[in-house]
């Protein structure tokens, strides 16, 4: 799988390419879907929700160049896959996921394969973690129209948010946004799909 889809795309982190050689995805996802666990496609885990395909995986957790010694927050545990990778590249993952089935079976899967560096809250994700902000980087699994303000407040200084942004026409694009002393750095890393942030958002970047 990293091989074919992850690394031959041109993902050259090392880090990250040995994250996702350790964490078992096929342990994210329900018995019968096993077996389809390592190629590069989306698959559902219930709730009208899906585990992400890894090339994606890799390009959102490659954006937020992490280093090892970072806070993260993310919204959207879903099955945990992805909280998993972000824990094996950071010093300490926050994770959100407003269904209560699917984080208390992530926090399972989690606990089995030994993540002691990742907190997860059962909320709505829209209003961050207020508690725990800021955070060197944040990531968002779900498409917003507009970027919910409250992240962006949660963000430090220098800090990644990687978030799926819904555009009027319809199509997803993934965006970078970069805090700077004075200002928003914004960055288009390509078309992406995925399910809407359920309840939308509040009000767009400062």
């Amino acid at each position: 799988m990293v091989d074919d889809y992850v690394r031959a795309r041109g993902i050259g982190d090392l880090r990250l390419l040995t994250a996702m050689e350790k964490v078992p995805r096929h342990l994210f996802v329900a018995p019968a879907l096993q077996e389809r666990a390592y190629g590069d496609y989306a698959l559902p885990i219930g709730e009208r929700q899906t585990i992400s395909q890894p090339y994606v995986v890799a390009l959102m957790s490659a954006a937020l160049e992490l280093c090892g010694t970072e806070k993260v927050l993310e919204i959207g545990t879903g099955s945990g896959y992805q909280t998993a990778i972000l824990a094996e590249l950071a010093d300490h993952v926050y994770s959100i996921e407003r269904l209560p089935n699917l984080a208390r079976k992530a926090r399972q899967t989690l606990d089995l394969l030994g993540y002691h560096n990742i907190a997860v809250r059962i909320l709505d994700g829209r209003y961050g973690w207020k508690e725990e902000s800021p955070f060197d980087a944040i990531l968002v699994s779900a498409a917003v129209s507009n970027l919910p303000e409250p992240l962006l407040e949660q963000l430090k200084t220098g800090g990644r948010l990687v978030v799926p942004v819904r555009q009027d026409e319809g199509c997803q694009e993934l965006v970078r946004i970069t805090r700077g002393e004075s200002g928003w750095k914004e960055e288009i890393l390509g078309p992406c799909r995925f399910v809407p942030m359920a309840g939308g958002s509040r009000k767009g970047m400062p």
